[in-house]
């Protein structure tokens, strides 16, 4: 889908992906992360995590070839697996303050520079489903009923989850993290625009500067990595709204940041009917992003209205470490 019509769409819904406010004053500097490992292989253009548990594969033991027959050749012994890389650390907040102080922004909005908004060319048959959980006042819901669906089909999607619904709902969160078909991604610590200048989006206020930015990032990426035993490999801010220096200083942090082609549901705003209508219309390699922390939504319906007719036409799905390795 165009950005002229995730515009349109975004004009129509009033607030579209502005499903959570943020609490009512900027959330307190969050400590330096820790260091963290480097994610297990990824599927990825860059560094960045993989989606959801990855077991890492153990390194096969070696065991003598028997010898070859006149009538048979000698069997292949696997090589042994890649030494993993060393652990990385994520840079601190100082020190990402110093680097980006005199940094201007030259481009905002939803498809900024480092936003990414389609799929790679070699996973451009499917389409990756994307679902945010932005936490706070009136937006840590669970829609229990939209991860049902998707499991009956057994339809993969990335979960970006913030730490404030993190922190409502940690049972749920568990049961989405050990469950293979879905990946969990960094949606934030308090669910802001990414700025280096305070730029606002649907009335919520941004980052101000760069060592907010950190935090915004960095605060969630400790929590997730802490849980997950890896770092998420994928970030979305509040809003899904960035300048260009923002995009840069999550580079730095390790995380790559989804945009997206087709807005599913307006924010959460959206009745079923068009929910099915834009998910049907969804181009093959795009990312659809929707909602999944407001079960008295159109979305749940209308991704239950959507899938199999996606799914019988042959539309096949994917998590998206899965589709940028």
């Amino acid at each position: 889908m165009s950005l002229s019509r995730r515009t349109l769409l975004v004009a129509a819904a009033g607030t579209t992906l502005a499903a959570c406010a943020p609490t009512a004053s900027p959330a307190p500097p969050v400590p330096t992360a820790p260091p963290v490992p480097t994610a297990a292989p990824v599927p990825t253009a860059g560094p960045v995590p993989t989606p959801e548990p990855v077991a890492p594969t153990p390194t096969p033991t070696a065991t003598a070839a028997p010898s070859p027959t006149p009538d048979a050749p000698a069997p292949e012994v696997p090589a042994p697996a890649p030494v993993p890389a060393a652990p990385a650390a994520v840079p601190t907040r100082a020190s990402v303050t110093a680097r980006y102080a005199d940094a201007v922004p030259a481009a905002w909005g939803l498809d900024v520079p480092g936003v990414l908004t389609t799929l790679p060319r070699a996973a451009a048959p499917a389409v990756a489903l994307t679902f945010d959980a932005c936490g706070g006042p009136g937006g840590s819901g669970y829609d229990a009923a939209l991860v049902d669906t998707l499991r009956t089909h057994g339809v993969p999607a990335t979960l970006f989850l913030n730490a404030r619904w993190i922190d409502a709902n940690p049972a749920t969160f568990e049961s989405l993290a050990a469950d293979p078909l879905f990946e969990i991604a960094n949606h934030g610590t308090a669910h802001r625009p990414l700025s280096v200048t305070g730029r606002s989006a649907y009335g919520i206020a941004g980052t101000r500067d760069p060592g907010e930015v950190h935090d915004e990032i960095a605060g969630n990426l400790a929590k997730l990595t802490a849980l997950l035993g890896r770092p998420p490999a994928f970030f979305r801010s509040g809003t899904a709204h960035y300048d260009d220096v923002a995009t840069r200083i999550a580079a730095d942090l390790g995380q790559r940041i989804a945009g997206f082609s087709t807005n599913a549901d307006g924010g959460a705003t959206l009745p079923a009917a068009q929910v099915r209508r834009e998910l049907l219309d969804a181009d093959p390699g795009g990312i659809v992003i929707a909602h999944m922390n407001h079960p008295g939504g159109g979305t749940a319906s209308g991704l239950a209205g959507a899938l199999p007719t996606l799914l019988a036409a042959g539309r096949t799905f994917t998590r998206l470490s899965d589709a940028f390795r």
